[in-house]
């Protein structure tokens, strides 16, 4: 991927267990226009078989970053991104903790597991469709990533 000339489709897991939220996320990333593919995962252990293609997930692509919430059922994001990062396979996946909250021990212990940026999620469609478009014209405008 080059600088406003994308020669593939992006793939995005978002790591999310609240409806609203991955609705919102859903429409900022209509709204930004962004070429992309948008795998959406609801737990831990879901995002884990996704992530090393297990069971219903065997067929699924390694996502180009990953969007995590840290307030997920049966594994926090916190786990969750301990566990990407202390695989192999798995580490250089670019991770975006995206989350309500704000609290600088959340952000501390994110940033010493290894994630890429913490945003802490905007309350309006507005600031989130904002969010959106940084993200995009950083991580997949920007950025040179890695190949899998």
């Amino acid at each position: 991927m080059t600088a406003g000339n994308r020669t593939r489709t992006v793939e995005i897991l978002l790591v999310e267990d609240n409806l609203a939220d991955i609705r919102l996320t859903q429409e900022a990333m209509k709204e930004s226009r962004m070429t992309n593919a948008l795998h959406i995962v609801r737990s831990g252990p879901e995002a884990q078989q996704f992530l090393r293609r297990r069971g219903d997930f065997s067929g699924a692509p390694r996502p180009d970053l990953i969007l995590l919430d840290l307030n997920l059922p049966g594994m926090d994001g916190h786990e969750l991104l301990a566990d990407i990062k202390a695989d192999e396979k798995l580490r250089r996946i670019p991770v975006v903790v995206l989350t309500s909250s704000s609290a600088d021990d959340d952000i501390v212990q994110s940033y010493n597991l290894h994630a890429n940026c913490f945003i802490s999620k905007p309350v309006t469609m507005t600031g989130f469709v904002d969010v959106v478009h940084s993200v995009d014209g950083f991580w997949f405008s920007i950025v040179k990533l890695p190949p899998e």
